[in-house]
């Protein structure tokens, strides 16, 4: 019997082809060449020559990272040399004051304002170089990093230097560890510009005639304690490396860092926290500092191994915002790494509804992700700056519409006592009369926190 083929493997004939329509026989057109369009921000004004120390500086010296380092603004000397050059013979008093001011009568105040304040001064050139010296006491800027004793008020009675208690959820020194899935990771000290207000004053930048330090920055054996800390705990999946604030980490150790988190197998992703986005963006755009390139390396190497890494900044005005922002900004986004931004709510820096709505603008212009904004933290020395907890309800509810939905930042209170993250809104209770706002957190479990209720309470004087 002769051998059968099987119907798959026949050979089909095509003597009788069936007719092909024009459309098949048409000539293929060739693709053409796509060319691919790559933005680039012009440089604009060297703003910074309007300040007399500065005016005879190229671009090439106030965009290197060295000569800011160099030239940082951390001691009353520096400083007060800086403002009796910059100033005019009067200013405006802050308008809640009202009326002018000396020069003198104004570096004065700036003195009682550093014995009174938690932080230590501590300035970048650039950031200096956007403020409004005919005007300082009103200015955005100078409020967030200069203090002004005639505009503080008496601390509420009921605030702590670590309002946050985040010492009590340290389980090795340089972890924080109070979310079940994620944990704060702290291995300097350092910022490259001290904000007024921080939240970690009890341990970031020098001891002040208020407060005495004990500096967070860790040892390199401590950061090895810490990442093994890390490593045992297989529920941890979310790491932030913070501070102090992850720009005063040598690029070898940011690389360090972020390898070790990368090969751990219970981490999926991790940010990278600096305001250095904020206060000294050229560093991004300096060829002879490795910051950035490591960063940028870092979070290619996180996207190879399927895990992902965000830088988290932090601008709370548009007046932060300069050309050089929008350059550094660029690069980021051309390299392909996600940015978010955290602001913090200020009295007398962005507590409007139109400031914000200009700052979130100004951020998605950038593809940078407004992420949070903050109500105040309950820390010694900020009462100036702290609001109403309605005045977070009110911006948020005005802004809607204002912005596309997925711009729109999450606004929380970080709940006193360490209650973690809850958005405004999803208060229990509000009495308006008293000030005091409940909380609760049902996140988190343990040390006494099931079921527990959390007080926020609105600076005394508004």
């Amino acid at each position: 019997m002769a051998a059968s083929t099987s119907h798959l493997a026949r050979t089909i004939s095509t003597d009788h082809a069936r007719q092909k329509f024009a459309s098949e026989v048409a000539a293929t057109p060739s693709t053409p060449p796509v060319a691919w369009p790559k933005a680039h921000i012009e440089p604009g004004s060297e703003f910074w020559r309007k300040v007399p120390k500065w005016m005879d500086v190229s671009s090439d010296d106030f965009s290197s990272w060295n000569w800011s380092v160099k030239k940082v603004i951390e001691t009353k000397e520096r400083l007060f040399e800086l403002l009796y050059a910059v100033l005019p013979d009067t200013v405006p008093r802050a308008k809640a004051l009202g009326g002018l001011q000396s020069r003198e009568e104004f570096i004065t105040d700036v003195s009682s304002g550093i014995r009174r304040c938690s932080m230590s001064v501590r300035v970048m050139p650039y950031m200096l170089s956007l403020i409004n010296w005919s005007d300082p006491a009103n200015d955005p800027i100078f409020r967030q990093f200069i203090p002004l004793r005639s505009i503080m008020m008496d601390d509420h009675p009921v605030l702590d230097l670590d309002s946050l208690n985040e010492q009590g959820d340290t389980p090795v020194r340089g972890i924080v560890h109070r979310y079940p899935d994620k944990a704060l990771f702290l291995p300097t000290h350092i910022c490259p510009t001290n904000c007024i207000f921080c939240t970690r004053s009890y341990g970031v930048g020098a001891s002040t005639e208020l407060v005495t330090k004990k500096p967070l920055t860790l040892s390199p054996a401590e950061i090895d304690e810490a990442m093994k800390y890390i490593e045992s705990q297989e529920g941890l999946h979310d790491i932030v490396i913070s501070g102090g604030d992850s720009f005063y980490l040598q690029a070898r150790f940011l690389e360090h860092i972020g390898d070790r988190l990368i090969g751990m197998k219970n981490v999926e992703r991790f940010r990278v926290a600096t305001k250095g986005l904020a206060v000294a963006p050229f560093r991004f755009l300096d060829d002879k500092d490795q910051w950035a390139e490591t960063l940028i390396r870092v979070a290619d190497k996180a996207r190879m191994a399927g895990k992902h890494m965000a830088l988290h900044t932090h601008f709370n005005h548009p007046n932060e915002i300069s050309w050089i922002t929008e350059q550094a900004s660029l690069k980021l986004l051309q390299s392909g790494v996600t940015v978010r931004n955290q602001t913090v709510l200020l009295r007398g820096v962005n507590d409007s509804a139109e400031t914000m709505v200009t700052l979130i603008k100004k951020l998605a212009k950038m593809s940078i992700q407004p992420y949070y904004v903050y109500q105040c933290d309950m820390v010694p020395a900020i009462e100036h700056f702290r609001t109403p907890l309605q005045t977070i309800l009110d911006i948020e509810a005005q802004i809607q519409g204002e912005v596309a939905g997925f711009y729109l930042p999450k606004f929380v209170v970080d709940l006193p006592g360490g209650g973690g993250k809850r958005p405004a809104y999803l208060y229990e209770s509000y009495d308006r009369e008293s000030g005091v706002s409940t909380f609760t957190q049902p996140a988190l479990k343990g040390k006494g926190r099931d079921g527990r209720v959390y007080k926020y309470y609105d600076p005394i004087k508004t």
